[in-house]
């Protein structure tokens, strides 16, 4: 089933894109895409509503805008580093266990809304990323068990400004998290349309330009594996978005590296997961 969220910022619906296409609104069903949600076995008790709903749910329109797939999480957790071809065109050496840091929910944004450079911005770059969204509250989960605790899977561009991320010292975090910086979606694809999340098509184009183009089978670390890991230092909870890291091809790995500028138009997309098109504004 593939979820999504639509209407203006902070007050979209919940819908649902039906196997030919037709995406309906279901906000009659009740609930929106959050912890609570998940926490209820929410994508199947809605599949079962709506084999008795469907027809008469609303039409959404094909001009409508994405929200974030996800409603407000409690946490995103990134992943640093964890493309091997990355590490190496950052000349870092290859992780010997994931590396993590937090994104700011706030951060969040639609798939399709204008990516805003931060103020004093020099080095805003570009990102695509695998999202696994959990599925029920998850703490010391055995690797074996991993995928049972995944409700499903998303296109995430993790922004990041790297001069605030790697030059004005602490925490990634800095540079991570402005407003903007977390479009999430289109869609929240469930788990069983996915048959292997570590073999995904991955790819983002800057002006038209394919700059990122790889496998998330180039991932260090696997979708079993980074829940499992993750799980071990913090309770993961329902709805919770884990982004697992980007592939070679970002600006800063570029020679000479390359940043965003205003009207730059970034384009992305996962096998599955659907595509992204953000157009970069200056922060007003």
């Amino acid at each position: 089933m593939k979820l999504f969220r639509f209407g203006l910022p902070d007050h979209e619906h919940p819908g649902v894109e039906l196997p030919n296409g037709q995406r309906l609104d279901v906000t009659h069903f009740g609930e929106d895409y959050d912890e609570s949600f998940f926490a209820s076995n929410g994508p199947d008790r809605l599949a079962h509503w709506l084999s008795a709903h469907a027809p008469a749910c609303p039409i959404v329109s094909a001009d409508a805008r994405f929200g974030p797939c996800v409603k407000r999480p409690s946490k995103i957790v990134c992943v640093g580093l964890n493309y091997a071809k990355h590490a190496a065109e950052t000349n870092a050496p290859t992780p010997a266990e994931p590396i993590l840091f937090f994104k700011s929910t706030t951060a969040l944004c639609g798939p399709n809304d204008d990516v805003v450079i931060p103020k004093r911005s020099e080095k805003t770059d570009w990102e695509v990323e695998l999202a696994i969204v959990i599925g029920k509250r998850a703490s010391y989960v055995e690797l074996d068990d991993a995928l049972d605790y995944v409700a499903g899977y998303a296109l995430h561009n993790d922004y990041s400004e790297r001069a605030f991320q790697l030059e004005r010292g602490g925490q990634w975090v800095k540079g991570k998290s402005a407003d903007t910086f977390a479009p999430l979606g289109p869609f929240l694809v469930t788990k069983d349309d996915i048959a292997d999340p570590n073999a995904l098509h991955l790819w983002l184009s800057v002006n038209g330009e394919r700059l990122q183009d790889s496998n998330t089978d180039d991932m260090i670390f696997n979708v079993p594996t980074l829940v499992s890991y993750i799980s071990q230092f913090m309770t993961l909870l329902p709805g919770d978005v884990i982004s697992t890291g980007t592939p070679a091809g970002v600006g800063l790995g570029l020679k000479p590296p390359r940043y965003l500028k205003p009207g730059d138009v970034i384009e992305l997309g996962i096998e599955g997961l659907g595509e992204q098109r953000q157009t970069a504004v200056s922060y007003t």
